[in-house]
């Protein structure tokens, strides 16, 4: 038995409290899975798992158990990162999370052309609107939009400065009319991003000149595409971001609102371990993202092309 790798199945399982979902994460059948745990439970002469048709739950020795195998499985980890840092190749795997709708318009399509410069790599791309913990779900690599909730616990590296757009539906606007000031925005259906910090109070700057308006929220949804396909549909006004706009605009399926104001500047941006040195292969794909993005990214450079933005 692989007791190492029988240890770090063991977190996983502890951690997601289901085999199959653990085997789905680490590409092994739920049957693996099980095996594993059986002989670490064998090895170690005692259960460490509840197992029931609905779910795993640990058991006390199992809650003992895990925190210092947790911490033996990150240190073997860190160890095996030092040795593939001693070598020139990028090679392996590497976990990178990022929202859903960045991840799917623009970030699947970086990584696969960074994955073709490098045919060692196997690159794992999960894409969750969740707010996800990188240290305590194993990410090498997590981009987010906005700022580090630890900044202890995470190092920053920024890729690429994320413009907010609010647009509506030529429909919707023939209807309702088009808002000429943020307070405005009070008397319109309003579709809400449920991860902004401010919640529905909205801020707009025009030189000097600052508003902040609370919206009535018409549809509130925690991603990004759902919220342009509703305002798509004429549903309202939905505060955007130009990497998930921009087609949109130039196609004219979404029209610009209050374009004399501008809404707070945000930054893409890469988040790894600070309590150690990014490896080789992460150092290399946030190099490439930033000079994929940097200083102007590729969908606000069609946005300027078009007189847009």
């Amino acid at each position: 038995m692989d007791q190492l790798r029988a240890m770090e199945i063991f977190v996983e399982v502890a951690r997601l409290r289901s085999f199959s979902e653990a085997g789905r994460r680490l590409g092994l059948t739920r049957a693996m899975v099980s095996k594993h745990i059986l002989q670490l439970e064998e090895k170690l002469g005692a259960r460490l798992l509840h197992r029931s048709t609905r779910e795993v739950s640990l058991t006390d020795v199992g809650q003992a158990y895990l925190s210092p195998c947790t911490a033996a499985v990150a240190q073997a980890q860190e160890a095996a990162r030092v040795v593939a840092q001693a070598g020139d190749d990028l090679a392996g795997p590497l976990r990178i999370q990022a929202p859903s709708s960045f991840g799917s318009e623009w970030l699947a399509g970086s990584v696969a052309q960074f994955a073709l410069q490098h045919p060692l790599l196997a690159p794992m791309l999960y894409v969750d609107d969740a707010l996800l913990d990188p240290i305590e779900h194993g990410f090498d690599l997590t981009i987010r939009v906005g700022g580090i909730p630890d900044v202890r616990a995470l190092a920053m590296r920024p890729l690429a400065p994320c413009r907010a757009v609010l647009c509506a539906s030529p429909d919707y606007l023939a209807r309702h009319g088009m808002p000429q000031t943020p307070q405005e925005l009070q008397q319109h259906r309003c579709l809400h991003f449920s991860h902004l910090t401010d919640g529905t109070q909205w801020h707009f700057q025009r030189g000097e000149e600052r508003e902040s308006v609370r919206v009535p929220a018409a549809f509130t949804a925690n991603n990004g595409l759902v919220l342009q396909q509703a305002a798509q549909r004429g549903l309202g006004i939905v505060y955007n971001t130009t990497f998930l706009a921009w087609r949109s605009l130039l196609e004219g399926t979404l029209v610009p609102v209050l374009t004399d104001w501008e809404l707070p500047l945000n930054h893409l941006s890469a988040l790894y371990p600070a309590s150690r040195q990014p490896s080789p292969k992460v150092r290399a794909l946030i190099d490439f993202l930033i000079a994929e993005y940097h200083p102007l990214p590729p969908w606000d450079k069609e946005l300027s092309t078009a007189g847009l933005f």
